[in-house]
């Protein structure tokens, strides 16, 4: 890692020489550098957290003024419970994961040499071949495989999340992906103290010195926006803000999102007690998450018999409920006078709004009298494809056909049921970490992992055969026979 002071297009061309390079490197060295980044950050946890508490303390200043957000501030700090320790387990459960390119597995391939296809890569170079995921007969001789491979270099801009910046290089150096990164002004001393501690590690590997850069000033940005030559996607970690002047300003794919606008719909058939609990963790389990639920859409069945119960739990936890009439009217007479006082009056533009605070707003899906339920989830589908951002969405039900169909027909790129949108997670999941979430619907959707940061390309090896072999009228017949991947 080298924290760099070249011309932007110097940056660029750099880490794309670097990705060559490290694409090829073997798991064992790029494992042993990760290890090296947890025992380094390990080490620096005093100076780290030091230099992170005065970010947080100018962070603090600039929120009473009203010149920061406190979902910011409340990213920016590593000393909250067990961040700073998933941080580190989550480099550990990174060089865990199996190589995602399979540069291993290419090896179980070394017997093909002797196969009749004839002229396969030199054994030297199987431990750079990538997992294969789709492997052809075209012809006696001629196969076409499709095989994993890193996409090269990834530039991540993100705002606060000084934490980020171990992720995406654990997932970078894992991947074989070469990293650019930019951090905001407001995380700058933790940055900084962050990057020291890797670039000192790093410098003991196998791993280029470019593969991982750190830039310092803003003016950078535009400039690397521009170098669409050598970088090959953008991920953007922050305010909408952010992310939508990226995507406006680059001609580089851009992975991410720029909402989580996330909602769950109360079936009348869900079980009370863990719906209380799903809406509590989902609400205020962490408020200023992406994945963090905004909306609250409740059957209207389900009025007098699960939202007071739950909407007594989110109240006694701080939390503001915006309520259409209906909903309104049915806790005005459930609860009790004080908390019924607390009710606020939701407006349309509440079920657009990612409020990344202790806010929720609540709708009724009323179907017409002695419908199906069918009719119900329709409806509550329909909101949610119209007004969620696509991200993570969820239902609580106790009936499979209903939450399948739910699943099916909700268009995002995470569905539950019966569990917290909060699990909407790289780590979570099992992918270690994450670089982000993604809403997008090409290449990669929902918590972007070590899988995420691939794609693919085809090799074939032959023995001679040219284009003009096969077809008319004498030409020779494709066999494209389908081989086992083992």
């Amino acid at each position: 890692m080298s924290l760099t002071h070249s011309s932007p297009e110097q940056i660029a061309k750099a880490a794309s020489v670097a990705s060559r390079s490290l694409a090829t490197l073997p798991s064992n060295d790029r494992n042993a550098a990760l290890t090296a980044i947890h025992q380094s950050l390990s080490q620096a946890k005093e100076t780290i957290l030091a230099a992170n508490a005065k970010d947080v303390e100018l962070a603090s200043r600039a929120a009473a003024d009203g010149r920061l957000s406190q979902s910011v501030l409340k990213r920016l700090d590593l000393s909250r419970p067990g961040k700073w320790d998933d941080m580190l387990q989550g480099i550990l459960d990174v060089r865990e994961l199996e190589d995602p390119n399979g540069l291993e597995e290419a090896l179980h391939h070394s017997n093909l040499v002797n196969e009749p296809c004839g002229a396969w890569l030199p054994p030297a170079l199987y431990n750079t071949v990538g997992k294969v995921t789709m492997r052809t007969l075209m012809d006696d001789g001629l196969i076409n495989e499709r095989i994993a491979c890193p996409i090269g270099v990834l530039l991540i801009i993100f705002e606060a999340r000084p934490e980020v910046i171990a992720n995406i290089a654990a997932l970078a150096i894992k991947s074989g992906n070469a990293a650019i990164l930019k951090g905001g002004k407001e995380s700058t001393a933790s940055f900084l103290a962050v990057s020291t501690a890797i670039s000192s590690a790093l410098a003991a590997t196998a791993v280029p010195n470019a593969a991982i850069q750190i830039v310092t000033t803003r003016a950078d940005i535009d400039s690397l926006l521009e170098c669409d030559k050598y970088i090959d996607l953008v991920i953007p970690r922050g305010s909408n803000e952010l992310v939508r002047y990226i995507k406006e300003n680059t001609r580089i794919p851009v992975l991410g999102h720029a909402d989580g606008l996330c909602t769950i719909y109360i079936h009348p058939d869900a079980d009370l007690q863990f719906s209380v609990r799903i809406l509590l963790d989902s609400k205020l389990g962490y408020p200023a998450a992406c994945n963090s639920v905004e909306t609250l859409l409740v059957h209207q069945a389900a009025l007098d018999t699960h939202l007071p119960a739950i909407a007594a739990a989110l109240l006694e936890n701080g939390c503001s409920l915006r309520c259409d009439p209906l909903s309104k009217a049915a806790l005005s007479t459930a609860l009790t006078g004080d908390k019924a006082t607390l009710l606020q009056d939701s407006v349309e533009e509440d079920y657009d709004t990612e409020f990344l605070s202790p806010i929720i707003a609540i709708k009724t899906v009323a179907p017409p009298a002695d419908s199906s339920d069918d009719v119900a989830l329709t409806l509550a589908v329909a909101h949610i494809n119209a007004h969620s951002s696509h991200h993570t969405d969820a239902i609580l039900t106790a009936s499979s056909h209903i939450a399948k169909k739910f699943q099916v027909s909700v268009d995002s790129a995470c569905v539950f049921w019966n569990t917290s949108t909060r699990m909407a997670d790289g780590m979570r999941f099992g992918f270690g970490t994450e670089v982000g979430i993604s809403t997008n619907k090409i290449h990669a959707r929902g918590p972007v992992g070590l899988e995420g940061l691939c794609i693919y390309k085809y090799i074939m090896s032959g023995n001679g055969q040219v284009a003009g072999d096969y077809g008319g009228a004498g030409g020779k017949k494709w066999k494209h026979e389908k081989l086992k991947l083992d």
